[in-house]
């Protein structure tokens, strides 16, 4: 499973999990709290109407007293009050009240009067001088029908000369409970949904600077010879990531430093020892006969060979000393534009005496235009191209330089290469086999023209013609 799978799975369950106990705990109370509420209200209001009522209980005159009249007038009173949104359009409290032992002498709804409500809790508790109170559903087994009753003792001459209870039914607030509960779960889905969207916004970050710490680390191998100079730069850049992952970027940037140093001298050696092998070991032989007594003309051709090996090596030297100071930068230098035909000229006239030598025609054809390129670079990948073509192009060929707008193309007349190696082309050292059984070149050359390539921002395509091979450098426009 992917990193920001896990971080997402991880979130959601957590939250998950809390918004339910949190969730559950708050519906859980509302009701009880609500309750709690109306019970503390209820005691106030049975206390305050035992007192109004002590009067008539004591002169036993509570079916007809002035306390009888007021609350048969309470019940019967118009009300249209607006709560919080809710409207109220009836009173609600019922009201009793039994004797001594327990038998009601007052109903304000006129249902139980002469009935034995001795056994009642609230009745039974307040005779003996406690607290109390009851909550009896009206229709067993429905809790919507429940009604609490809160009683409180009629004092008469410093006794308890009865019981005044004030009953309510549950259902009259049960609209402002279900009110609560359904702002409590939408809040709280909108709490989980906020959560779950600041949980995705940081996973995302997360998963982001994680993969640019991958991008970044998979740059330590360094970038490949055809890759463009701006994303090779990019992909170098250290991460700007906070905190620890920024640290773990800096460490992977050292990291990179050492390694890059490490692996390009290996890479340089190992490439080099087996370049050298071939010229070290003619010129040791050569060397060797020479020392001996040999004819003038024999003599004369070993001394040639340690010439054209030593040549061979400078040559060598002289390029694996230019791709090494190009693979050190990052980026061209341009200070001034350049022009691709004076850069072709130039080339042209670095690589004329060796055409001649081996017979072969150079012509520049085609017209280019002027951009943000680094003239030094553009004229030595066009003089490694050239100096290429004409070791592969047969004696009385020619080779052709052509330029349109922004490309530049080399076309000779050789044998071209096989295609599983066009692909191959422009690797250090690479190389194919020179006609006529000629020794193999280095392979520096097309690595050095791919590499100013890479430097511009450009690339370069190559591709059999029969006959010849065709290669064209593509620079970007402005």
């Amino acid at each position: 499973m992917r990193l920001g799978l896990r971080l997402l799975f991880a979130f959601f369950l957590i939250n998950g999990i809390a918004a339910f106990f949190v969730l559950r705990v708050f519906t859980a109370e509302i009701k009880p709290s609500v309750r709690e509420v109306m019970e503390d209200i209820m005691v106030d209001t049975a206390n305050i109407l035992a007192e109004l009522a002590s009067d008539d209980l004591a002169q036993g005159r509570m079916r007809d007293g002035r306390f009888a009249q007021q609350v048969r007038h309470y019940a019967h009173r118009p009300i249209d009050a607006a709560i919080w949104g809710f409207s109220k359009q009836s009173l609600d409290y019922r009201i009793y009240v039994t004797d001594t032992q327990g038998t009601v002498v007052f109903d304000s709804e006129n249902r139980a009067v002469g009935e034995d409500y001795s056994r009642w809790r609230d009745v039974a508790r307040t005779l003996r001088g406690d607290y109390g109170a009851r909550a009896t559903r009206a229709v067993p087994g429905d809790d919507t029908s429940g009604v609490m009753y809160v009683a409180a003792p009629v004092v008469v001459n410093g006794q308890i000369g009865g019981v005044l209870t004030v009953a309510k039914p549950v259902s009259t607030v049960q609209r402002f409970i279900d009110r609560a509960e359904n702002k409590v779960l939408a809040s709280g889905l909108l709490l989980l949904v906020l959560s779950a969207a600041v949980g995705v916004a940081v996973t995302l970050w997360v998963v982001w600077n994680v993969r640019r710490l991958r991008d970044y680390a998979l740059s330590v191998q360094g970038p490949a010879d055809g890759e463009h100079a701006a994303s090779t730069e990019a992909a170098l850049a250290v991460p700007q990531v906070p905190g620890e992952l920024g640290d773990l970027a800096r460490a992977m940037d050292r990291m990179r430093a050492r390694l890059e140093g490490r692996d390009y001298i290996e890479g340089y050696v190992r490439a080099l020892t087996h370049e050298l092998k071939s010229p070290v070991a003619a010129i040791r032989g050569a060397g060797e006969l020479l020392q001996e007594e040999l004819p003038a003309a024999d003599r004369a051709l070993f001394a040639d060979q340690v010439v054209q090996q030593s040549e061979r090596l400078q040559r060598l030297i002289d390029r694996l000393l230019e791709l090494s100071k190009l693979e050190q930068r990052q980026h061209a230098q341009v200070r001034t534009p350049a022009a691709l035909e004076a850069c072709a000229s130039a080339a042209l006239a670095h690589t004329q005496a060796r055409a001649v030598q081996r017979g072969v025609a150079l012509h520049l054809a085609g017209h280019g235009t002027t951009g943000p390129w680094e003239a030094e670079l553009v004229t030595l990948a066009l003089t490694n191209l050239l100096d290429n073509a004409i070791d592969f192009s047969p004696p009385g060929s020619a080779v052709q330089l052509e330029i349109d707008g922004t490309t530049v193309a080399v076309q000779d007349a050789g044998p071209g290469v096989p295609d599983y190696a066009l692909a191959r082309l422009g690797e250090r050292f690479f190389t194919t086999a020179r006609p006529a059984g000629e020794r193999s070149g280095s392979g520096l050359g097309l690595a050095i023209v791919r590499r100013v390539m890479a430097l511009h921002g450009g690339h370069m395509d190559v591709r059999n013609t029969l006959p010849g091979l065709r290669v064209t450098l593509h620079f970007p426009a402005d």
